[in-house]
């Protein structure tokens, strides 16, 4: 079927901390709207973000997330022949433009996402050879993550006397002298990093690198990253088993204005973890336009979704997308029977406002954004960025959803896949 494009855009909410104090409501009202730019410039920084077949998503869309909330003009473009590729997890984006429309553009920065095969594509596409090389020789700034150093910099001779890193599984094909085994390594103009794990530090990296050490510590807070160690604190209520006899079937409802990186990263990695995920667009077209205006395509419209039955259903925040998902009639019949029926459901940032609007909150412990924490009514877990009560689960959003995604997949298979999950993605999991 083809999409119809939706361009209304929506804004997503600032994250902070959690339960509802007086003090919680100031840190709420300090708290700046995530969709607007930390810096105001009459001279944007201008990024490139090259997309292929089988592009590693969640590299691609926190590293265009996190960018443009830092104020840099991110360009989305296609090494394929059309704007919209599939990911390598499956999620389709469409791209701002073509490879070929930026060949002689100058860019502040280039940075390209890992994944196989779009690691390849992005090697074999000779327009993005010219401008990264072109990049190198001015010694401007210029990157890569997962496959992509070893795939594309190394094979077009772009790392030569630089140190590097890339996902554990490339590791071999770097140079021994000059491959480090960290997270990050920033060699001059070039820095590389290893897999969708520690994407989150390789953007704000470059936040870095072009905005200074203040704007990659504001953003940072605002994701409420944590990037010294440990993870996000999980509280569990209530407990009960969350395994299936069958692949479990997740609906994760989409909107214009829902948050990209939310949406990516919660999807990624439950189909890394063999978990059958159908992303449905509650609007009149399956294309979205994300808060941070990432072009997604949902699989199908949430009326065709709703002929079937899901073990859990997820909804994403972004504060305008949480609304329209709450306007949504069908999401909420569907929402209403899984609550009767004692199906598994939760919300993401803004989300769990919803589900306390229209009652799916009632007598459940929870938490949310600290920007519409004071929406729940109900008991809220203090201090902690995911809360489990018994068959809801709620977060409160961004920094926090990788910890929550992998935390589903802990509830749904146990401490082996979770663990193998984690390494194949470079995360640092926690089995407690």
């Amino acid at each position: 079927m083809a999409a119809t494009i939706c361009r209304s855009l929506c804004c997503a909410p600032p994250p902070g901390r959690t339960r509802k104090t007086t003090q919680a409501s100031r840190r709420a009202s300090r708290s700046t709207t995530l969709a607007t730019p930390l810096i105001h410039s009459t001279s944007k920084k201008k990024v490139l973000v090259p997309i292929g077949l089988g592009t590693e998503e969640m590299e691609a869309v926190i590293l265009v997330d996190v960018l443009r909330r830092a104020g840099a003009d991110v360009i989305v473009a296609s090494v394929e022949p059309e704007l919209q590729i599939e990911g390598s997890s499956g999620t389709k984006l469409v791209a701002d433009t073509s490879i070929s429309a930026c060949a002689n553009e100058m860019f502040d920065l280039v940075a390209l996402p890992g994944g196989m095969p779009g690691s390849a594509r992005l090697r074999d596409c000779q327009v993005l050879r010219r401008i990264i090389t072109k990049q190198a020789e001015d010694k401007k700034l210029y990157g890569a993550i997962c496959a992509a150093p070893a795939v594309v910099l190394m094979s077009w001779g772009l790392m030569k006397r630089k140190k590097m890193t890339c996902h554990p599984a490339f590791m071999s094909k770097l140079p021994t002298f000059w491959a480090v085994q960290s997270n990050l390594q920033v060699s001059g103009e070039l820095t590389t990093s290893r897999g969708p794990g520690t994407t989150f530090e390789f953007a704000l990296s470059f936040v870095q690198q072009l905005f200074g050490d203040k704007s990659a510590a504001d953003v940072g807070e605002l994701l409420m990253m944590r990037l010294g160690g440990g993870r996000h604190l999980k509280k569990e209520f209530n407990k009960i088993d969350w395994s299936f006899d069958q692949t479990p079937r997740v609906l994760v409802p989409i909107a214009n204005g829902s948050e990209e990186m939310e949406v990516v990263m919660l999807v990624d990695i439950l189909r890394r973890a063999k978990v059958d995920v159908v992303v449905a667009s509650v609007e009149k077209c399956i294309q979205v336009v994300a808060s941070q205006n990432t072009n997604i395509v949902a699989d199908k419209s949430i009326g065709d979704a709703s002929e079937h039955t899901y073990d859990l259903i997820i909804l994403p925040g972004g504060a305008g997308g949480a609304e329209r998902l709450g306007k949504s009639k069908v999401l909420k019949k569907l929402l209403k029977e899984q609550k009767e029926s004692g199906r598994i459901y939760g919300g993401i940032c803004s989300a769990p406002a919803i589900l306390q609007k229209h009652g799916f909150l009632k007598d459940k412990i929870a938490t949310a954004h600290p920007s519409v924490i004071n929406k729940l009514t109900g008991q809220v877990a203090d201090g902690a960025g995911i809360v489990i009560d018994g068959n809801v689960i709620t977060c409160q959003g961004l920094g926090t959803v990788m910890d929550f995604s992998m935390n589903i997949v802990h509830k749904l298979f146990g401490h082996g896949r979770t663990r193998s999950l984690a390494e194949g993605i470079v995360f640092e999991y926690d089995k407690s």
